[in-house]
């Protein structure tokens, strides 16, 4: 693999004055920043949530363009308590600023033989499309649900929430584990309860939602079908975006401040503690306490002072494996598809090949997989009238693995659009385009920050989990904390979500607000600090 990494800023040492604010600080105000904002800003801190680009949300972002809104990053919700959690901390109720709507199916799946399968439609249902692939399947269906209720109950409820910063904390949950044969991969959890290959796909794909093998992440993962249905697979009127809308002006509404357009390039560390961020433009922003939403790679190894980059911080830091990465074709159609639901999944003719070569290998892969996201079949206003707003992912590897993009993107998007036309049947789609965007790798780090171009940072391995993953909190400095696809317990809307509950609980132990809760304040404004705006390569079609 080729070495790669954005461009290191300058750090420098103790330099900052030894005054102290009691502010708190959050970097980068994607899904797990501003949660976490929203509940240090609840519980009485003075929070200041600090983003580069020149809107809130990180990959979680919008694009509006000729009529169409795409939703440029996650796109479904499966645990809606934690942002009714989040709500209720606030003292509002979600459903006042939310539209939640459930999809069912949740994602219709099709196969390179041609057959698909409707999932998530309820039980009565899921295990009639169980039978048309393997009737024995169907108690093999049963059976796999109970094991991974229990593995919900214990993973989800009882280990997600709670920090591993400390290795007791681990020691006192292997028994937990144990049983819950964590060892295994969830494809080989998968497979002893569904004989069918198609059906060992539809069951076990989902760690790819939080950039996991399924070949080798853990079987705590596998709880996922489960918790889908549990809490149902939902969409946000509007699209993703509104609720990160919500989000930020929920902060807002609280008293906390927003600054856009402003770059962190540097955590101030005095004496071993944390004092405060410096920003692109110079400026700097002093907090007693900073709360790191930024990529975990880059946090630690370019923001932090090098006196403070330990060798065993980087030790640890090299040796963690990353996500795949993913490329991203937003595509605004003058007409609709009616094989397509509110998502579908094409996947790929050799399913473990694929994941090799998305995980292990160097170079394109040969097959592709696609997620594909219209959202206009829930919600009308994402595109004009007869239109489509096609939202198409495809699983790539990070950029570790030697693909100039630069050189493959655009015959990497032919490929793709001649792909969906001879084998997934969307007749047409090159002359039906009328706007056309894309996101690469090279976005995901140059615009993100995301080291290696990885979408969801670490890959979620049983040793890349809980207290091997990025703690919580910053074993360097003293006041640094971190939340998001980072740190525990890992990537997805839910684990952000539960990042953002665990170590906001910590700044409250450990940093406790000073004096008295201020009353909630309305502020309306937005402050920027001028930087350039993200790049993001557009297509026009006439």
């Amino acid at each position: 693999m080729n070495d790669y990494h954005i461009d290191t800023f300058s750090t420098s040492g103790d330099s900052i004055d030894d005054s102290e604010s009691d502010g708190v600080i959050v970097v980068g105000a994607g899904l797990g920043g501003l949660a976490a904002a929203i509940r240090l800003q609840a519980t009485g801190h003075d929070v200041t949530l600090i983003e580069a680009r020149e809107r809130v949300g990180g990959r979680a972002y919008q694009l509006q363009d000729a009529g169409f809104t795409f939703d440029m990053g996650p796109t479904l919700i499966t645990a809606p308590h934690l942002l009714r959690d989040l709500w209720t901390l606030a003292g509002r109720n979600l459903d006042d600023d939310v539209d939640l709507v459930p999809l069912s199916p949740a994602y219709r799946i099709y196969f390179s033989d041609g057959r698909h399968f409707d999932y998530g439609m309820g039980a009565e249902q899921d295990e009639e499309e169980v039978a048309k692939f393997e009737p024995q399947d169907v108690q093999g269906l049963r059976d796999f649900l109970a094991v991974t209720e229990q593995i919900y109950e214990r993973a989800f409820d009882d280990l997600a929430g709670k920090p591993f910063n400390k290795l007791s904390t681990f020691l006192g949950a292997i028994p937990q584990l144990a049983r819950l044969r964590a060892d295994r991969s969830v494809y080989n959890l998968v497979s002893r309860y569904f004989r069918d290959p198609n059906l060992r796909m539809v069951f076990s794909f989902h760690p790819l939602f939080i950039g996991g093998n399924p070949l080798r992440a853990s079987a705590i993962y596998s709880m996922v079908p489960y918790l889908e249905r549990q809490h149902g697979v939902h969409f946000a009127m509007g699209g993703m975006y509104s609720v990160v809308s919500a989000m930020e002006q929920l902060f807002r509404d609280l008293g906390g401040q927003v600054i856009v357009n402003s770059p962190v390039d540097e955590i101030l560390v005095n004496k071993g503690r944390v004092a405060g961020v410096k920003t692109r433009n110079g400026g700097e922003h002093l907090a007693g306490t900073v709360v790191a939403n930024s990529d975990v790679m880059r946090t630690q190894l370019e923001l932090l002072p090098p006196r403070y980059q330990r060798r065993g911080m980087k030790r640890r830091l090299d040796g963690y494996r990353h996500s795949m990465s993913c490329f991203l074709l937003y595509l605004g159609v003058n007409r609709q598809y009616a094989q397509l639901k509110h998502h579908t999944i094409v996947m790929p003719p050799d399913y473990k090949k694929l994941l090799r070569q998305l995980f292990d290998e160097d170079g394109l892969p040969t097959d592709l997989a696609f997620y594909l996201h219209a959202p206009s079949k829930t919600d009308p206003s994402m595109a004009p009238e007869g239109c489509e707003s096609l939202y198409v992912l495809v699983p790539v590897p990070h950029l570790g693995h030697g693909i100039d993009w630069q050189r493959e993107a655009e015959p990497f998007r032919n490929r793709i659009i001649r792909t969906l036309e001879e084998k997934v049947g969307l007749d047409g789609l090159e002359a039906s385009i009328v706007t056309e965007h894309r996101f690469t790798p090279r976005d995901f780090a140059y615009d993100l920050g995301s080291w290696l171009g990885s979408a969801f940072s670490v890959e979620p391995t049983l040793f890349q989990s809980a207290y091997f993953r990025q703690h919580n909190r910053s074993d360097e400095v003293d006041g640094l904390y971190f939340v998001g696809a980072g740190t525990h317990p890992g990537a997805g809307i839910p684990g952000v979500l539960l990042s953002a509950e665990v170590t906001s609980g910590m700044v409250n132990r450990e940093h406790p607000p000073m004096g008295p809760s201020a009353p909630p304040r309305v502020s309306t404004q937005v402050e920027e600090e001028k930087s350039d705006l993200p790049h993001m390569e557009t297509v026009w079609h006439s």
